[in-house]
């Protein structure tokens, strides 16, 4: 399928989404596998546990194999996007489009790309033996790959926000949506990147690299997530929101997620190296907070979603969009921070115990949401025909 002039980089969100629906799964291996000694489950304790013929190897063989499956189209819609966007560029529409305010949405291309850093760093830790052992020597080249991807980041926005500036050509009639945050998220995605060698490596000096990088980016995040929510709020509380781009009211979803699992690696990082010993009751009450703010964003979504038939009309009707791939990322992002909130929120904290029932019992309302936003994943594949 050639999509040329009717391409939007907005199809880049389907590869996001598959991306993000590959790291879910690495969350029940991250925090159901044992792993003493290092930060994240990887081969070396997965394929044991694999191999135990107990409940733990049914979760870590199920886990295994949706991990795979939607790196794999992940790679597969990365790679078709990229082609649709060289042929887009090509075309009037794309000279178009940098000249309005959809030019943001050139930042889902970066986002994606960091995306696929971090797939790539899941499947090298759970599928290939004994990298850990040379995980000290990968970390700076993953240092450069967030450094280029936050390049390709800033340059797109600056070049966006400079031409705003210069020519007040901002069109507020077209921004009764949060569609703009996208470039947010783009930071987000890059900080959070930034952040985990900032956590987990033992060389203070790509500790701090990580951490200073992972703090630039978040702060740009934070920023511009102020101006962008009163810009967009006040729009919408003037105009309404506009039917096809109302799943943006959950952007804030994953935005938040990325960087709250940045600044909880920040802190691990601190811990390590710094010499700021972590208080483990700061994570019960920032990871509390984050899922609340997540948790009133998602009912408040769902209901204007509700209220103007989007999943009825783009969903299950004919109509098509591909921001409708806008709400794979929401439902990833709630299940991969709801397992923060459990593990490092109350099990941390000795609140729950660990493989207990109630354990389990609170992860039933993430899993669901990760079933739901599967479900939604395979229509809109369909759908799209990708």
């Amino acid at each position: 399928m050639e999509l040329r002039e009717k391409f939007t980089p907005m199809c880049f969100l389907s590869a996001l989404g598959a991306g993000g629906l590959s790291v879910s799964f690495f969350m029940y291996l991250m925090f159901l596998v044992p792993h003493k000694g290092v930060p994240m489950a990887i081969f070396d304790f997965v394929y044991p546990a694999l191999l135990k013929g107990d409940w733990l190897s049914f979760i870590v063989a199920f886990s295994l194999v949706f991990i795979l499956a939607f790196a794999f189209f992940h790679f597969k819609f990365l790679i078709w996007n990229t082609k649709q966007f060289n042929l887009f560029k090509k075309t009037s529409n794309y000279q178009s489009l940098k000249n309005s305010n959809v030019e943001i949405t050139l930042m889902t291309i970066p986002l994606t790309f960091a995306m696929t850093i971090n797939v790539c760093f899941v499947l090298g830790a759970v599928f290939i033996p004994g990298l850990w052992s040379i995980v000290e020597f990968l970390f700076p080249f993953a240092l450069i790959a967030f450094i280029v991807a936050g390049y390709f980041a800033l340059k797109i926005f600056f070049n966006y926000f400079t031409r705003i500036l210069t020519t007040g050509e901002f069109d507020f009639t077209k921004n009764n949506n949060l569609s703009q945050m996208i470039s947010i998220f783009a930071f987000s995605m890059i900080s959070v990147g930034f952040a985990a060698p900032g956590a987990m490596s033992h060389h203070i000096t790509i500790n701090a690299i990580g951490i200073a990088g992972s703090i630039f980016f978040a702060a740009i995040a934070v920023l511009l997530l102020i101006i962008k929510l009163t810009i967009g709020f006040t729009n919408m509380f003037e105009k309404g929101i506009a039917l096809e781009a109302s799943p943006s009211l959950w952007i804030i979803i994953p935005i938040l997620t990325l960087l709250g699992i940045a600044f909880i690696r920040i802190s691990f990082g601190l811990d390590h190296h710094f010499n700021a010993p972590l208080a483990k009751s700061s994570l019960f009450t920032f990871t509390t907070l984050i899922l609340s703010i997540q948790i009133i964003f998602g009912i408040l979504g769902y209901k204007v979603m509700k209220q103007l038939n989007y999943f009825d009309a783009y969903i299950v009707g004919e109509n098509r969009s591909p921001v409708s791939f806008a709400l794979i990322c929401p439902g990833v992002a709630i299940m991969v921070f709801g397992m923060f909130f459990i593990n490092f929120g109350l099990t941390f904290n000795g609140v729950v115990e660990k493989y207990s029932i109630f354990y389990f019992a609170l992860m039933i309302p993430f899993v669901f949401i990760q079933y739901k936003t599967v479900q939604y994943f395979f229509k809109l594949k369909s759908k799209f025909n990708f």
